[in-house]
């Protein structure tokens, strides 16, 4: 499989930036359906993830705390794991085949380029390999 996942990632992506909202980020997320969103600097390069296993900390705070919302950088996971735009598809499929994680944003020179997930992937060896031999 050298077909790079370029072609085969999400490029039109919803993303935060870290002075957002959290409840009006939640909002977002649950509203587009999705687990989770890039968080990016000014000059939009990646600093985090937001998932909905981070906003989940909303629950606990309140709880335990009665401290109810704050800014996405509170909540966000700051170490991300990515892949290159030029990774191939068996490349990228090892790589969640060895990660908990169900979807990494894509990098080009450092720059967010679009995300990948296990769906994107499946559905590329469908294109490229089963259809094929049919």
């Amino acid at each position: 499989m050298t077909t790079s996942i370029e072609k085969h990632m999400a490029t039109e992506l919803i993303s935060f930036s870290p002075e957002d909202d959290i409840l009006l980020a939640v909002r977002v997320l649950l509203d587009n359906s999705i687990s989770g969103a890039p968080v990016l600097d000014e000059s939009g390069k990646l600093i985090g993830i937001l998932s909905m296993k981070d906003c989940m900390e909303i629950v606990y705070n309140t709880a335990y705390h009665q401290d109810w919302g704050g800014k996405v950088e509170q909540y966000m996971s700051r170490e991300v794991e990515h892949i290159e735009a030029d990774t191939s598809i068996l490349t990228a499929a090892e790589k969640f085949l060895n990660s908990h994680f169900r979807r990494f944003p894509v990098l080009r020179n450092g720059q967010l380029v679009g995300q990948i997930s296990r769906h994107d992937i499946l559905r590329a060896l469908d294109q490229l390999y089963i259809q094929s031999t049919q």
